[in-house]
Order: C-alpha cells, then structure tokens, then sequence
C-alpha cells in the first residue's frame, strides 16, 4: 500500500496479538544502523486475530513504548488475518488508462462492498517483454479495522506514514533489494498464526494465514508435561526437535499433527492455486518451481524444525536473514540483538527500511 508514504523518516511498528516490536534504522555512510528496537508484551484479549479489541488498553501500552523512542513518525504493519490481496492480469496500456480502468473496476475483483474497505494496487515489474498483458498487485483491508489501527496511533501522537501488510514488511527484509528472486514461500512463524507468503521476481504472488503457531506448541508441550507455560518456552526453546527424549517425542506428535495436517496442506494448497492462476507465467519460465522456503518469526528458532520441513517438502528449507538489506555481508547479527531474537523482528525491520528503499 505506497500511496501512504509522505515523510521519509519513522520507525517501524509492528502490532500482533502478543507482542509489539519497534525498529528503527538511520544511515551512516553507505550501511544502515540499528538505533532502537524493543519487544513489548500484549496481555491476552486486547487483540484478537489482529482486530483491536481494546483500544484504550493497547493506547497505554503504546504510551509505555513511546518512552523508548524520540521518532513520532511511523510505518505500521496491518494483520494479514484482514488481507486480500490478488495479482490481477490487464491488457497492456498506458500508466494512465490502467489506473482509470482499475478505478472503475476494482470492485469486479475485491469481494467485498467497497465501501467496506480501503484499498490500493501498484503494477508489477514484468517477466518477459513479450507478454501481452500486464499485472497489478491489489490490495484490500476492512476500513473498520484499519480506523481502529490509526485511532490508537492518534490517541498516542503518533503520525502514520504508511500502513502496509506484514508480507510485504517481511518480504522487504528477507528478500534480497533490486535482485530478481527466486521463486520462494515465506513461512512467518509467529505466536498467534502462521503467514505463508509467495514470492517471485520482486513480487508477492499470493498470501494466506492459518491458526498454526509457536504458543500452540508450547501450550501442548506445557499440558503434556504438566508444568507452566515459561517452562513449557524455555525447554521447547533449549531442547526442541534435536535432543533425544519426551520433549522431543512431544513436539513430534504435536508438529506430526499440526504441520502434516495444517502447515503442509496449506503449502500444497497455495502451490497449486498459483500454478492453476499462471498457466502462460510457466510456459514462458521453463515452468519455474519453488526453490526453497525461508524461516522467520519466533517459532522459526524450534530447533530441527529447518531439518523436519525440509524433509517432509523435499526442498531446501532454511532461516531468512532478517539483516540481509541492513549490514554488509556476511554478518547476520548485531551485539545488542542476536540472529535468534532478530527472526522475530523480520516484519519491524522491513517496516523500518521501507523509508530507505521508498516503496
């Protein structure tokens, strides 16, 4: 969603149902520079699969963060649980007639009423000069969930320079900049949900979320045990799918269940719905496949987690590197946050570059 971006300085902002992490970057010389990050608990019932319930509660949270930051001006993720976004074929025309054909059109393509709902669309970079259409990036959110969003930010004094999904937060962070990507699927392994997000030639092609999360595991691993949830954590943490005995035999049946029933048949399912939606995209690729699946968010850390997908998929599996467009390579980490803790950061971080790349 570009058409919000007005300042280019802010912090970026990332609310989800348990957490709220901010991240701010600012240059020096020709890298980027880490000046703030935090982590910040959100009590359970304030946000509900990413609706604010709450708002006056979130408001004082909010209040709390803002002693950690000087900047006002900020990038704010929105829940992908409130998303549509499609990629939509026209024929070829001018900049000009194709957002007038958009506007009058747009509706034929969001299923639902549009005065429901926000929306916007930018044109997507073509594969081959010689396609016959062209394709555009629409996206969607309820106007109901983003009003709430932008109440809270005002109650707090906060100026939103844009609000975009976390896919493309992420995407900005995982992906490396200005480099045609592979044709990979992100998997944000996140407390309250997982995001599958597929990406292709510096574009998202499609996004879904299921209930799937790290907190399940953990609540699973804490009923098996019989012990408390920042037990359950800390061991599912320090012991995961690598130790030999009942932690590992525990997460197995969970991930057995969870994954092989949810995760994986959601994988199969966004394979074929693109596949079956780019018939004439495979022709002209040598019917390109998926080259690999990248890690991130909290529950990307299970360990043997990388190892167990990879071979339920066949495909390399690997963490995304959430510091790829931010240091020099080959570092991965900074001394105040480490590689570990920064997976979780993927989408404050892609927040925060968006006012360095300027989309």
């Amino acid at each position: 969603m570009n058409n919000f971006l007005s300042n280019p300085k802010g912090f970026g902002l990332d609310i989800s149902d348990f957490s709220l992490k901010i991240a701010d970057l600012k240059k020096q010389g020709k890298n980027l520079k880490l000046t703030s990050f935090g982590n910040f608990v959100i009590p359970e019932g304030i946000i509900e699969k990413g609706e604010i319930k709450k708002e006056k509660e979130l408001t004082e949270i909010l209040k709390e963060v803002l002693k950690k930051i000087k900047s006002r001006s900020v990038i704010v993720s929105l829940p992908e649980e409130k998303l549509f976004l499609d990629i939509i074929q026209f024929p070829l025309m001018s900049e000009a007639e194709l957002e007038k054909t958009i506007q009058f059109e747009i509706e034929n393509y969001i299923p639902f009423p549009l005065e429901e709902v926000y929306f916007d669309f930018e044109k997507v970079e073509v594969i081959s000069n010689r396609q016959k259409y062209q394709e555009v990036l629409i996206t969607a959110f309820s106007k109901k969930t983003i009003d709430s969003y932008l109440r809270v930010l005002k109650n707090v004094g906060l100026q939103p320079l844009a609000l975009e999904p976390e896919c493309l937060s992420i995407s900005r962070a995982l992906v490396e900049k200005n480099k045609p990507s592979e044709f990979i699927l992100i998997l944000d392994l996140g407390e309250s949900r997982t995001g599958f997000t597929l990406f292709f030639n510096k574009t998202i092609r499609f996004t879904s979320t299921i209930a799937f999360s790290s907190r399940q595991l953990t609540k699973f691993l804490a009923e098996k045990l019989k012990i408390s949830f920042a037990e359950a954590e800390k061991i599912k943490i320090e012991q995961g799918l690598k130790k030999e005995g009942p932690v590992k035999e525990i997460l197995n049946l969970a991930l057995l269940d969870l994954i092989k029933v949810d995760l994986i048949k959601e994988i199969k399912n966004l394979l074929e719905y693109y596949y079956s939606h780019n018939v004439e995209k495979q022709k002209q690729n040598n019917n390109i496949s998926l080259e690999k699946i990248l890690l991130c968010g909290g529950g990307a850390n299970l360990r043997g987690l990388t190892e167990f997908l990879s071979s339920e998929f066949k495909i390399k599996v690997e963490k995304g590197n959430p510091w790829l467009n931010v240091l020099k390579t080959p570092l991965k980490e900074i001394p105040e946050l480490s590689f570990e803790e920064s997976l979780s950061y993927a989408t404050a971080l892609g927040l925060a570059l968006r006012v360095f790349y300027g989309y």
